[in-house]
């Protein structure tokens, strides 16, 4: 293809004439830097990337440079509300559940499993002082563990461990404490805790919290008080809560409320649009029907909560209040054959129909029929429904048996809780220790209690009571004294128990025991020991011709006393002396420590100066004279030439 002349000349025209070139042609201003899309190494890119770092600093781009000045925001007014160290900290999240902590958490969670509790309690000590502290949520789970095997003083020694080391609490940890005052029939400590709760912590309570306390407080016949939680928990705007009408209900029951369930029935159902499809209720409502005799409508009502076509949806719990509505009025068969739909019904995880306090109704129904092997055969199949016995659940059925005879069965079931890892309480020895008593077994009962000793469990003095109240009337005397010197150290004996085993061993020709326990109870608790106590001491060694003996024992206490009486003030007096020549020792080196420092000065001074003079004297002809001959030569040349 050819040009023509007249285009070859215009465009050579454009060529060589730089303002005729078109835009695209020009140069782009040095500050815009031209960007590759590739490059042909990773090295190159990251080059790059820093020549452009560099780059933006020395020319920053032209949109920073457009954008109006700021002036930085004033400083905040310090807050005039000075912070109180001692203000409750928040709660750890959950996500501080994770790393170390949580392989602390899950190490701990393994202990529990394996029910060494103990262990579990003491990792989580140690940990909170480590590099690993432990969570909210690892002390939580100990605290659970501990309250479910009823170790409520081991639950209150470890909470108010992580209380002191700062471990800020949740709504959980405050749940378990309710908990533990109102199982341990102490509802007047929990409710101040809850009060406590209310004003000082950072947090707010839940539904669980209400549930706990106003179960507990119905179980401790504070039911006035449960209502008035009730209203508590509308003021806070809180949901109708079905289950915690139940509670009430159930306590309304128990004081023969027949119009107080009715009035909680129909208050749920107004708040919940006159339909209250929960079936928790409905158990309640059943023992306000029986309550007034009108046991058609009662079965009308358990009709409308578990037939066929009952659109009520049942809970295990909720069964459970229907099981035991029937049971405890006359309607254990139909009982029966609600349990045995309860047990079909029952899927884990999908369907939960039954629980252990399913069992634990249909087992206590049994007893009361006197059908003690079918109760027993009922409670063996709890674990082929993954509902594994507690340590309350034992006692029920131990209390029933040993009260109508059935001790061997009873020691049978006693002996499996070992094997099912569920650790017997001091109520569980209590149960046996009595029973053995009843069946003349005094060696059998002594043991049980020596194994409720050694396995740390702590029996009260009413316990020791009865012990050595059975070990006396079966004649052995020896062991209870024995017992009596074991636990002498472990409880805070009164008068009754002092005097009770006196007289057991003055009965049986032991005076000389008797004296021992005088003198010892002279050394640790005097005051108790008055005249009345005197008395009766006087009185059993009366029987025997030793009266005087109590005189003369006394006395020597008093001698004895007064001895090491006299002995502390004597080394009272001595280590006041020691103070006082320690403190004069000290006194003049500190306080006289100048005139000391004068007198040492004048006395290196006039050594020097009998040196000099000796020096002298030898130098002018071997003269040795003291400074005191010279002085009178000198005198006696001014007499004898008055003229000078």
């Amino acid at each position: 293809m050819s040009l023509s002349k007249p285009a070859f000349l215009g465009h050579l025209k454009i060529l060589t004439n730089p303002a005729l070139r078109r835009p695209h042609c020009r140069h782009p201003p040095r500050f815009i830097s031209l960007r590759f899309l590739s490059f042909a190494t990773p090295e190159e890119a990251a080059a790059e990337r820093r020549r452009r770092k560099r780059r933006l600093r020395i020319e920053p781009p032209l949109s920073s440079i457009n954008r109006p000045s700021t002036s930085p925001p004033p400083p905040r007014p310090p807050s005039s509300i000075p912070q109180n160290p001692n203000s409750p900290k928040l709660p750890e999240p959950i996500s501080a559940l994770f790393g170390n902590r949580l392989n602390l958490h899950n190490r701990i969670l393994t202990l529990i499993r394996e029910n060494d509790l103990e262990e579990a309690s003491l990792l989580t000590r140690h940990s909170i002082y480590s590099n690993c502290r432990p969570t909210i949520f690892t002390a939580n789970a100990v605290l659970h563990a501990l309250i479910r095997q009823s170790k409520y003083s081991d639950f209150l020694s470890l909470h108010r461990f992580i209380t002191q080391a700062g471990l800020a609490p949740n709504v959980i940890t405050y749940n378990l404490l309710f908990q533990t005052y109102l199982d341990c029939r102490r509802p007047d400590t929990a409710m101040e805790h809850y009060k406590q709760f209310i004003n000082d912590a950072p947090i707010n309570p839940s539904p669980t919290t209400y549930r706990i306390l106003i179960k507990g407080l119905v179980d401790n016949n504070k039911v006035e008080r449960a209502l008035e939680l009730k209203e508590e928990m509308a003021v806070k705007d809180f949901a109708p809560d079905p289950l915690v009408y139940h509670y009430l209900m159930v306590g309304c029951a128990k004081n023969s409320d027949a119009d107080g369930i009715f009035k909680l029935y129909e208050e749920l159902k107004e708040k919940l649009g006159g339909r209250i499809e929960d079936g928790v209720v409905y158990g309640g409502l059943m023992k306000g029907y029986f309550l007034r005799g009108m046991e058609d409508a009662a079965m009308e009502c358990y009709e409308e909560a578990v037939g066929e076509n009952s659109k009520v949806k049942m809970s295990a719990v909720a069964y459970n209040s229907v099981l035991d509505a029937l049971t405890k009025n006359g309607n254990f068969e139909e009982a029966l054959k609600l349990f045995d739909r309860m047990l079909k019904k029952h899927n884990p995880p999908k369907q939960l129909a039954v629980n252990l306090g399913s069992f634990n109704v249909i087992v206590d129904g049994y007893c009361k029929q006197g059908k003690f092997n079918d109760a027993i055969d009922v409670f063996r199949k709890m674990d082929n429904y993954r509902c594994g016995p507690d340590v309350l659940s034992y006692n029920v059925l131990i209390e029933q048996l040993c009260e109508n005879g059935l001790l061997a069965e009873a020691e049978e079931l006693f002996g499996e809780m070992t094997e099912k890892k569920v650790n017997p309480d001091e109520f569980t020895h209590v149960l046996l220790m009595d029973a053995c008593f009843k069946n003349a077994r005094a060696d059998d009962a002594a043991g049980y209690f020596k194994k409720m000793v050694d396995s740390g469990l702590r029996p009260n003095l009413a316990v020791y009571n009865k012990l050595v109240d059975g070990l006396v009337k079966a004649g052995k005397v020896n062991e209870a004294k024995a017992f009596y010197d074991l636990m002498v150290k472990k409880l805070k004996m009164d008068v009754e128990s002092y005097q009770f085993m006196m007289k057991a061993l003055s009965e049986d020709g032991k005076l000389d025991e008797v004296l021992k326990m005088v003198d010892h109870l002279l050394d640790e608790d005097p005051i108790i020991f008055d005249e009345e106590f005197q008395e009766f001491v006087k009185g059993e060694l009366r029987k025997d011709g030793r009266e005087e003996e109590l005189g003369k024992l006394m006395e020597e206490k008093e001698r004895q006393k007064a001895e090491a009486k006299a002995r502390e003030v004597e080394a009272a007096e001595a280590a006041k002396r020691s103070a006082r020549e320690a403190v004069a020792s000290l006194l003049p080196s500190k306080l006289l420590g100048k005139k000391e420092e004068e007198k040492e000065l004048a006395t290196n001074t006039s050594d020097e100066a009998n040196a000099a003079l000796s020096v002298n004297g030898e130098s002018n002809g071997g003269k040795e004279e003291s400074t005191e001959e010279v002085v009178a030569e000198n005198s006696a040349s001014g007499d004898a030439d008055p003229a000078r």
